[in-house]
């Protein structure tokens, strides 16, 4: 039965990104604002909600393997996963806008959460205090406010097609899509989460290695979908700044809330994640100066991904 739940799941998962992916273009298009920022800000947001129910359960349960390990996993999910499959089929575009910041700064916030987590300023157990939390609130909405401001800023000299204006949806029809998306992606993303942990459980895995594999992709198929989507739909733009703007999304708020509920203290999650984590951040920049993510180049992503996924299952089977 839980096999079929998963199936039925994933295919709300798909539907429910294609309808989110829509009604963004239509908004992006009528507001004028920028593909990337779209991505990064409403269609990056909102895939991330099932992260952000998982993980606050996590620490409401007091379970910080839970919350930390679905935000690590995710993002390395989201980069070497989501991007590096998403570019095997559709190459991405990397402009020198994602390149000054959004993309510096989701390794930024990747950084600070290593360096908050095993709090090296005193060497202690990894642990995300209140304290922490709030720092990385406060860049969460340091990144939210400079995204429209400079993307206002931009587009304000731009005029609009009028063949585009057009083919936008009403904008009643745009947030409908929206708002119904969502909701069918989150419903959908959580009815697959539980029957994965129980089909995960009858194997006798620990949580920290579910929450890095299962849960994490399981809560990262909205991106995955909404990647997709908005790639067959030639806006590779918008795939790319779901993924940048998810990543930040899920250390900033989704952690930085986490922690307000309880400290986290995890002893699961260990530095080979947080590494593996960070270089996932690198890899855009580093295939940034091409100007575009390639098939091979996302092919040696994805590979990547598996070996890493390999490396955990090895651990849990030794």
């Amino acid at each position: 039965m839980e096999y079929i739940i998963l199936l039925i799941a994933l295919v709300g998962i798909v539907f429910g990104a294609d309808y989110l992916v829509a009604g963004a273009v239509s908004i992006a298009k009528k507001y004028k604002v920028s593909d990337f920022v779209i991505g990064a800000a409403i269609v990056g947001v909102g895939t991330s909600m099932p992260e952000l129910v998982v993980s606050f359960i996590g620490a409401i349960n007091g379970n910080a393997d839970v919350a930390i390990g679905n935000v690590v996993g995710s993002n390395i999910f989201n980069v070497l996963g989501i991007l590096g499959l998403t570019a095997v089929f559709f190459p991405i575009a990397v402009n020198k806008d994602n390149m000054k910041f959004e993309i510096p700064l989701c390794i930024f916030v990747s950084l600070l959460l290593t360096v908050l987590a095993f709090n090296f300023f005193n060497g202690s157990v990894a642990t995300i205090g209140r304290l922490d939390g709030l720092v990385l609130l406060g860049v969460f909405a340091l990144f939210m406010w400079y995204s429209f401001y400079r993307d206002r800023k931009q587009s304000s000299s731009i005029q609009q097609d009028a063949s585009e204006e057009e083919s936008v949806s009403p904008l009643w029809l745009a947030i409908v899509k929206v708002v119904g998306g969502l909701a069918v992606l989150i419903t959908s993303c959580d009815f697959f989460v539980d029957n994965a942990v129980i089909i995960a459980k009858s194997f006798g895995v620990n949580d920290a290695f579910i929450s890095l594999t299962l849960i994490a992709c399981g809560t990262s198929l909205p991106e995955l979908a909404a990647s997709v989507a908005a790639a067959i739909k030639k806006n590779t733009q918008m795939a790319l700044g779901n993924i940048v703007g998810s990543n930040i999304f899920n250390i900033t708020l989704i952690l930085g809330l986490s922690s307000q509920v309880m400290p986290l203290t995890s002893s699961g999650i260990t530095s080979i994640d947080y590494i593996v984590m960070i270089a996932a951040a690198i890899v855009p920049l580093l295939l940034g100066f091409r100007g575009r993510i390639n098939r091979l180049a996302g092919a040696v992503m994805f590979i990547s991904f598996i070996a890493y996924n390999w490396y955990l299952l090895s651990t849990q089977l030794a």
